[in-house]
């Protein structure tokens, strides 16, 4: 048994010892690709196991775009997938110390306005059908009754009126 009163080792550590090991993983990079990768599959997996009736039937892996985490931000990986007529869905991780990571993901549907999104974040298959059933009397748009009311997001690339 090595003494914890020797002075520390300066030479060479040994390729197979555990702290060349332990070293060794924090050496790696987690790449751009790699997270990426990492977010798609973490976006396919839920899905298909938390929405295998709506989802998971109509989604396939490779739909998933993966993004890169935003370390700033605090932002996680993610992934979105395009639903088309301007609906997305987008799954990330909500990683905390006291719950650990558990999945998030949100609907992302266009206003009415056209000058804005608004989020819907699912807690699963039967909240879906019920914001889809609303999304389906109005084409797949959030309906506002007057502009004051919007509650929308702005869209960085829509059009100012100003």
């Amino acid at each position: 048994m090595t003494d914890i009163l020797e002075s520390p080792v300066t030479a060479a550590l040994d390729d197979d010892s555990p702290l060349a090991r332990l070293f060794a993983m924090v050496g790696d990079d987690y790449t751009d690709a790699e997270q990426r990768d990492d977010a798609q599959t973490a976006a396919a997996h839920h899905v298909y196991n938390a929405y295998g009736s709506t989802i998971g039937q109509v989604l396939e892996d490779m739909d998933w775009a993966g993004q890169t985490s935003v370390k700033d931000n605090r932002l996680e990986a993610s992934a979105i997938a395009w639903l088309e007529g301007g609906l997305w869905l987008h799954h990330t991780l909500h990683i905390s110390e006291a719950d650990g990571a558990r999945d998030v993901l949100t609907l992302i549907v266009p206003c009415a306005c056209g000058r804005g999104y608004v989020d819907f974040q699912l807690e699963g298959e039967e909240d879906l059908m019920e914001i889809l059933a609303d999304l389906r009397r109005t084409g797949g748009r959030v309906a506002h009754q007057h502009d004051e009311d919007c509650a929308s997001v702005p869209d960085p690339h829509a059009p100012t009126t100003k």
